[in-house]
Order: C-alpha cells, then sequence, then structure tokens
C-alpha cells in the first residue's frame, strides 16, 4: 500500500480511530502520557459520533436533500440519461436494514424506469474498469438491456475512473451528439459532487437520483443515540462524499 492508498483509507473513521490508538500506544510507551491520553479520547469520541445514527442521518441527509428524489414520471423530458458508474451501499433501500436484495434500487435500475417513461430517448453510461476486467459501462449496459433499454439507445463512455472524469469524458461524448441538457443518475449522496462536476463542464445537468437511502426505518425499536455498526459502516461514504467535494474545490474542479 502506497502513502496515498494509506491516506485515502484515513477517510474511513473506523480505520482513522484505529490509527490514532495505535499512535497513542507508541506515545504512551515513549511516555508522552497526556498526548497519548487526548489521542484515545480523540479516536474514541470520533468513532462513537459516527457509529450514532443521528450523525449519519443529520450529516448524509444533508446531502441527500439537496436534490430530492422524484419519481420517473414527473421528471422532465430531455435530450439524454447520463448514468454515472458506482454501487453505492449495494443498492439498499435504507443503510439502517439489511440488506434485501428484492428492496433494492440500482442507478440502473432508476434510468431504465426514465427511459421507460420516455423521459429521454439515449442512456449514456458511464465509468471504467476498477480491477482491469469488464468495465462499469459495459455492465450498466447490459443491465439496462436486461431491462428493455435497446441496444442502440445506450451510448458507453469506459475510460472514466472518478467523478471528474465522469463529467470530462461524458461531456466530450455528449457534444460530439449535440447534447447539452440531460438527466443526470447517480446516488442521492453523490448527487451534489456529480452535479458540481457537470456544471463545471459547461453542460446542464437535472438531477435525477436514486431514492435516498439514509433515512429513518420503520422500526419501533430503531434508536437515533444507541451506537449502530451499521450507522458506523455508511460513515465511510458520507465522509468521503464531503471530503470528495472539498477537494474537487480546491481542485477548481467544481
Amino acid at each position: 500500500m502506497n502513502v496515498s492508498e494509506f491516506l485515502a483509507n484515513l477517510v474511513i473513521p473506523l480505520n482513522l480511530s484505529i490509527t490514532l490508538l495505535l499512535l497513542a500506544v507508541v506515545l504512551l510507551i515513549v511516555r508522552w502520557r497526556k498526548t497519548a491520553a487526548i489521542l484515545t479520547i480523540a479516536a474514541l469520541a470520533w468513532v462513537v459520533f459516527w457509529s450514532l445514527p443521528t450523525t449519519s442521518l443529520w450529516a448524509g441527509g444533508l446531502l441527500e436533500q439537496r436534490y430530492p428524489y422524484r419519481v420517473a414520471a414527473t421528471m422532465p423530458t430531455a435530450q439524454a440519461i447520463v448514468v454515472l458508474g458506482g454501487n453505492t451501499a449495494n443498492g439498499r433501500s435504507n443503510w439502517f436494514e439489511p440488506l434485501d436484495s428484492a428492496s433494492t434500487v440500482l442507478r440502473t435500475d432508476t434510468a431504465a424506469k426514465l427511459y421507460a417513461a420516455r423521459r429521454a430517448p439515449l442512456v449514456v453510461v458511464s465509468g471504467a474498469a476498477l480491477d482491469g476486467g469488464v468495465s462499469e459501462a459495459r455492465m450498466m449496459a447490459a443491465a439496462l438491456e436486461h431491462q428493455g433499454v435497446p441496444a442502440s439507445a445506450i451510448l458507453e463512455e469506459s475510460q472514466s475512473l472518478t467523478t471528474h472524469q465522469n463529467a470530462v469524458y461524458t461531456a466530450k461524448l455528449l457534444r460530439q451528439h449535440d447534447i447539452t441538457a440531460f438527466l443526470l443518475v447517480t446516488s442521492a449522496l453523490h448527487m451534489p459532487r456529480a452535479m458540481a462536476s457537470f456544471q463545471k463542464q459547461g453542460l446542464i445537468p437535472v438531477a435525477a437520483p436514486s431514492p435516498p437511502q439514509i433515512v429513518v426505518p420503520d422500526q419501533p425499536d430503531f434508536s437515533f443515540w444507541l451506537p449502530d455498526p451499521r450507522a458506523l459502516n455508511a460513515s465511510r461514504s458520507i465522509v468521503k462524499e464531503y471530503l470528495g467535494l472539498l477537494v474537487y474545490w480546491l481542485r477548481g474542479w467544481v
């Protein structure tokens, strides 16, 4: 693992807390007891903070609610539907509930519904092969075809590895087809960064997010203030989005 990968992994709250605890042990060994105590308290406080459902509902909800979900039939018509690669939390309907494959909603599901509702005559899928195999674009195209979208109505952009590259490479493809206004499909959590990235390319995206996933579950025993491993697991995507927005802003990508 190189330095950049190590730092990227520290974005995950649990990883950062463990790293701080290990550093605290080292400082304790060299008798920097006060500093070690401060790091220990900070590590425990950070992991507890992100394990509380109320934290995810607040921080994640702020992002998801920027562009509210709308059913396909109520969306405006456009020249195309653009779908970004990614599979946030496996498409689960609620991060605070066990994964139920029968209720999952993937980005391709959202795009297929928009196409079926005749919101646009063309679907553009964007995403490279993350592991050197089949690209996300090809896999999404296959999923869309399985749901009734004809291959002739699908364009593939298979070079992009990041949201910024999604916007840059897809913008080139859209301009080749004289498309500037389109419906942008991604997860509700990722939508703010995606919208800003495409707008930076001079395009006119209309947010068409998949249904929100960070919602209060319909469970009588659900507690906002009791630590929950699912909330801690959700924190990795939430923190990633906030850090991503900051990095993209610093680099002038949004």
